[in-house]
């Protein structure tokens, strides 16, 4: 049985890859799982000095998979955030050096997957978007904690009201992004990057980045304690329910306010 998460080590080098292509690697409970436990390893493992996260297929992740939704208790919702929640932290507290490569769309805890990497390089296929207001939640996964501190309130609030689309060049401008290559050279580009990685001053750089992180406040751990109150009780909205319903039945959501 083909695993829906891969992980294949050279050279210093950890390449992790989203393997789920027929449905855009939208990502059940289980990848979460899968993903968590790869980057724990991943920390713990002396050979591994950096990290490539990339995705097989046109799509970096298509969001959370939908079809598994609204159907759990508080309890069983609030275990479902916490595990979406360590899954961004075990990458986000990484000490390894974590390059994302991205083509096609990254949304929701897609985009917020590849916000906790320390460097993204985009496909001019990319696009990035916001689009939990269209199933009626707040955004996750620390996707506020990561916009707010890279682009502004402004911006970042307007992203998650207007849950439109940003493709590659004008994510590369709001400073979302690295680098923007063509399609058919981002693999090499983003395996050249994180290949030079592994092979550079691993205590430095995993200096470095306890510096990046200690100038972000608040820290993503108490930020997402917020984010789990909050959208715990969001979940549980009849908008929330109406959004799912209307995704699933390919049909525009009619929201009350309840």
């Amino acid at each position: 049985m083909t695993s829906d998460i891969t992980v294949e080590h050279s050279e210093g080098l950890a390449v992790v890859s989203l393997n789920r292509p027929d449905k855009l690697n939208a990502l059940t409970l289980d990848m979460r799982v899968e993903l968590l436990d790869a980057f724990r390893d991943i920390q713990t493992d002396p050979r591994i000095r950096a990290v490539l996260l990339r995705a097989e297929g046109r799509a970096f992740c298509a969001g959370a998979d939908i079809s598994t939704m609204g159907k759990d208790d508080v309890w069983g919702d609030r275990a479902r955030l916490y595990r979406a929640h360590q899954m961004i932290l075990s990458i986000f507290n990484c000490e390894k050096p974590v390059v994302a490569a991205v083509r096609g769309p990254a949304v929701g805890i897609g985009l917020s997957m590849a916000l906790a990497c320390d460097v993204i390089l985009l496909s001019e296929t990319a696009r990035f978007g916001q689009v939990f207001r269209k199933i009626g939640l707040a955004p996750d996964g620390g996707a506020a904690f990561f916009l707010q501190n890279l682009i502004g309130r402004q911006r970042a609030t307007d992203l998650a009201f207007s849950a439109r689309m940003v493709p590659a060049d004008e994510a590369l401008s709001l400073g979302l992004a690295s680098q923007v290559h063509p399609d058919d050279a981002l693999d090499r580009a983003a395996l050249d990057y994180a290949t030079d990685l592994a092979a550079g001053p691993t205590f430095a750089l995993a200096g470095t980045k306890r510096l990046m992180r200690a100038a972000m406040q608040p820290s993503l751990e108490s930020f997402l304690e917020t984010e789990a109150i909050i959208q715990g009780q969001i979940i549980k909205s009849a908008d929330h329910a109406e959004g799912i319903d209307a995704f699933l039945s390919k049909r525009k959501p009619v929201f009350r306010g309840v």
